[in-house]
């Protein structure tokens, strides 16, 4: 374990969730710091008996547009910490205000104030995370030399940044194509270019079982439910690869931006996908927008006089857990409004792993798939309050944090801008086991096969068909 690192300042948890109760143990654990100097500021009574057994204080005072900064300016003073790890709180006026107090900045994914997912008064463009994405990096460039603040580094979006580096390396070793490993951008999007990547799926399976199971009126996942839902909610969106020749019948570009994705007229969780996991094999997921999906994207993005020349199709193809499945099905048969009743299991798992990865295709080998296989009982035994899908959150989080405070003034960074070795490292011990496998496997293999398709097999990472 790397040495502890020194931190003056106080840590400030917006949001107590199963993240943040994940979070709270492993920031005593690697961090120089007193339970007095962690405070906690949330919309519910949620975890207050966590924060209790770490004597940590817990306050229940929700955040909303016209009192955040009256509530949050007398807690924090430059050389602070706020991690965000909540629902339903701009996550741009959070690094704004740290960004002018001078204080570090952590979130798990960039997230509107309240309603912002479905308010109907916004078109899907401007509900989608690209736009989110948009005005932080807009941010970025008004405010380019303040304290660190990390933006969206969890396990995906976070942590997969990092695989999908390693694995790139991995396939140029097994291909013999000679390589240094890069250190700026451009050369990461070279070698995805020499290696023929084209299509990169942030492929997750949840095996985990709960008793008990799902009833009706409940919506039941790993992790939160509020977050689950509201991003299921936003259109379907990709990272747009330079090989793909024609958009999804209800894709559309942005008008502004890095113009490195798309996004469909229709909600992620009514969008199913082909991918593949190792423990899996092959699965059908839903293409839940998550913003990896445009970063990684917009990283791997090789440009010559301005246009791009290449870039890789990235989405995320997720299987949750299969209460959670059923969920997302009644979910949509409520048009979207949200059940009456929501359960985050954790204690409730009896078995089970997640299985989260990236899946990379269209280079020599076919498809390579590296990534983390944590057991529900390995995640108990390594750090307490995790569960399987929630350690491999909060072990890339507090990677993160521990980063952030030994670098302090790297201004607003993506995961993509992080030392993905460093943060590989301090995270491999929480990540179960770690896989690297691959496949002849694509999403056309078997199709055909009782119902005829008229399928483009002119090339098979052709993103065109979304249909089941």
């Amino acid at each position: 374990m790397a040495q502890q690192a020194e931190f003056t300042g106080k840590i400030l948890l917006v949001g107590f969730g199963s993240i943040g109760q994940g979070l709270l143990p492993l920031l005593l654990r690697h961090l120089s710091i007193s339970a007095d100097r962690i405070s906690i500021i949330t919309a519910d009574r949620n975890g207050e008996s966590i924060a209790r057994e770490y004597g940590v204080s817990h306050s229940v005072n929700p955040l909303t547009p016209t009192n955040y900064q009256e509530i949050l300016k007398p807690r924090l003073k430059a050389g602070d910490f706020l991690v965000n790890v909540s629902n339903d709180v701009s996550s741009f006026a959070l690094i704004e205000l740290c960004q002018r107090l001078g204080v570090l900045y952590l979130d798990t994914c960039i997230e509107p104030w309240a309603g912002g997912y479905v308010d109907e008064a916004l078109t899907p463009d401007e509900r989608s995370n690209y736009a989110l994405r948009e005005q932080v990096l807009g941010l970025r460039r008004d405010l380019p030399r303040g304290p660190t603040a990390v933006l969206t580094h969890g396990a995906n979006p976070g942590l997969v940044s990092h695989f999908v580096k390693q694995a790139l390396l991995d396939v140029a070793r097994d291909l013999q194509v000679e390589a240094d490993v890069p250190t700026q951008r451009e050369g990461w999007a070279d070698l995805a270019r020499r290696l023929g990547v084209k299509v990169i799926h942030i492929a997750e399976r949840d095996h985990q079982e709960s008793q008990p199971r799902k009833q009706p009126g409940e919506f039941v996942n790993t992790w939160s439910v509020d977050g689950f839902a509201g991003e299921g909610c936003q259109p379907a969106e990709l990272g747009w690869g330079t090989h793909e020749q024609q958009l999804p019948p209800d894709g559309q570009h942005h008008a502004y931006g890095c113009q490195a994705a798309i996004y469909l007229n229709r909600p992620g969780a009514a969008t199913r996908v082909r991918s593949w996991t190792p423990m899996a094999g092959a699965y059908h997921g839903f293409l839940i927008t998550h913003s990896e999906a445009i970063s990684i994207a917009d990283y791997l993005t090789c440009r010559n006089g301005g246009q791009p020349a290449y870039r890789p199709t990235v989405h995320y193809a997720y299987h949750p857990c299969d209460d959670a499945v059923l969920s997302l099905h009644e979910l949509a048969g409520r048009n979207w409004a949200l059940q009456p009743r929501k359960r985050v299991v954790k204690e409730d798992i009896v078995s089970g792993v997640d299985e989260l990865g990236v899946l990379l295709m269209g280079h020599g080998r076919g498809a390579y798939w590296y990534g983390s296989r944590l057991s529900i009982d390995d995640a108990r035994q390594l750090a307490p309050h995790n569960g399987a899908t929630g350690l491999q959150v909060t072990a890339a989080a507090m990677a993160a944090i521990d980063w952030a405070i030994r670098h302090p003034a790297q201004g607003i960074v993506e995961p993509e801008d992080l030392p993905f070795d460093q943060i590989l490292r301090f995270s491999r011990p929480y990540l179960g086991e770690v896989v690297a496998a691959y496949t002849d496997w694509t999403p056309l293999q078997g199709r055909g096969r009782i119902f005829k398709e008229d399928l483009d097999t002119s090339d098979c990472w052709q993103f065109k068909n979304f249909r089941v």
